[in-house]
């Protein structure tokens, strides 16, 4: 079989990396000269945590091993089984935590209840003031700004990979079969258009103006090296309010009786925090979902992640080294993992994983290779 893949994000290279995997031949075709979107602005974070039960956390748990696996074949993925730890400075956010605790899943996620020096046993670093910790195992982390490179470079050792980057994918010809923006035909049994918060162009022409997807803008930023490692990712109490796995009672009452900052509020904001290979903190994040999006970044949000992050530390933050924006898709029914959908005989659209494309992928790219046959 001869498969063509269209983005050069995460998605669109792990349908990559298991089509050439199952012995076919794949062409992946790639607008920009690298992937340039959300597969990169991301934390790297493999965040099994706050997934939702059922379907989204096998997904999450099948990518886990996934990425493990793949990690130990191509190192510079940088895969570290690190866990997570999301800190709760009162007995409202305490309560959240033991919620999850009781999830009939929390022993499939690693979940246990820290106190606040069992933490910093596991993760010295964290010399401020919180209470406990929500701990999950089964939490890890890549670089996400050279997954992407290291995979193809794996990929460019089997003679049935090709590589086309500079390429914008224009037309649908026939069946399994695609047209570029340099006239070129790539003849293949079928096509994945993995094309992220690209969906515009071809994927409008092929979806129709109905797809339900949407796109989530948000800003992030990095820091110099710390200077000393923080041996886990991190989140704080906020996070609680965005991932489905602490929907409860305890998280109705949080809602109702402790509001977020007003800044945090605006934003829909949460810290995520994990320590870069190179030392330094990639630390968000916000969420805006009405378009227009801005074309700026706003320095409010930072503002407020430093001071959440250096009250955790205990100390100031290393100076900022970069700040960003991102936009990735997302289903508009956020229950389901991804929107997956054959537009044509033998074209299929993958897209919409949301915040769980990086976690996700690998699991995501299985489930399609699997649906078709590969």
């Amino acid at each position: 079989m001869r498969v063509i893949v269209v983005g050069a994000g995460v998605v669109g290279t792990m349908h990559a990396w298991h089509a050439v995997e199952r012995g076919h031949e794949v062409v992946q075709i790639e607008r920009e000269s690298e992937a340039r979107g959300a597969s990169l602005r991301n934390f790297g974070q493999i965040w099994v945590s706050g997934r939702a039960g059922g379907e989204e956390l096998d997904t999450a748990l099948r990518a886990r091993e996934l990425w493990e696996e793949i990690g130990a074949r191509v190192p510079g993925l940088g895969f570290r089984a690190i866990g997570s730890l999301t800190l709760v400075r009162n007995e409202r956010e305490r309560a959240v935590a033991e919620a999850a605790l009781a999830r009939p899943d929390a022993a499939a996620r690693g979940y246990k209840l820290l106190t606040a020096e069992e933490a910093r046993d596991l993760n010295p670093a964290l010399r401020g003031e919180f209470s406990a910790a929500l701990w999950c195992e089964r939490d890890a982390a890549v670089e996400p700004r050279t997954a992407q490179l290291r995979l193809r470079e794996a990929l460019l050792k089997s003679p049935r990979y090709t590589f086309l980057p500079g390429r914008e994918v224009r037309e649908v010809v026939g069946t399994g079969s695609v047209r570029d923006d340099h006239g070129d035909v790539h003849t293949g049994d079928v096509v994945v258009l993995a094309t992220g918060a690209w969906l515009g162009g071809l994927v409008r022409e092929l979806a129709g103006p109905d797809l339900p997807v949407r796109r989530v803008r948000l800003q992030m930023m990095q820091t110099e090296p710390l200077g000393e490692p923080l041996t886990t990712s991190v989140a704080d109490a906020d996070s609680f309010r965005y991932y489905p796995a602490y929907k409860s009672d305890a998280l109705d009452a949080l809602n109702a009786g402790q509001a977020q900052t007003p800044t945090a509020a605006a934003h829909k904001m949460q810290l995520l925090m994990v320590q870069r290979a190179d030392g330094g903190l990639t630390i968000g994040d916000t969420h805006e979902y009405e378009h227009p999006f801005a074309f700026d970044t706003v320095e409010d949000p930072y503002d407020h992640l430093t001071e959440v992050v250096e009250g955790f530390l205990g100390r100031p933050l290393p100076k900022i080294r970069r700040r960003w924006a991102g936009v990735y898709a997302q289903c508009v029914d956020t229950r389901r993992v991804v929107h997956r959908q054959e537009l044509r005989p033998g074209v299929w659209l993958v897209t919409g994983p949301g915040g769980r494309g990086m976690t996700c992928s690998p699991a995501i790219a299985e489930k399609t290779a699997n649906q078709l046959g590969w």
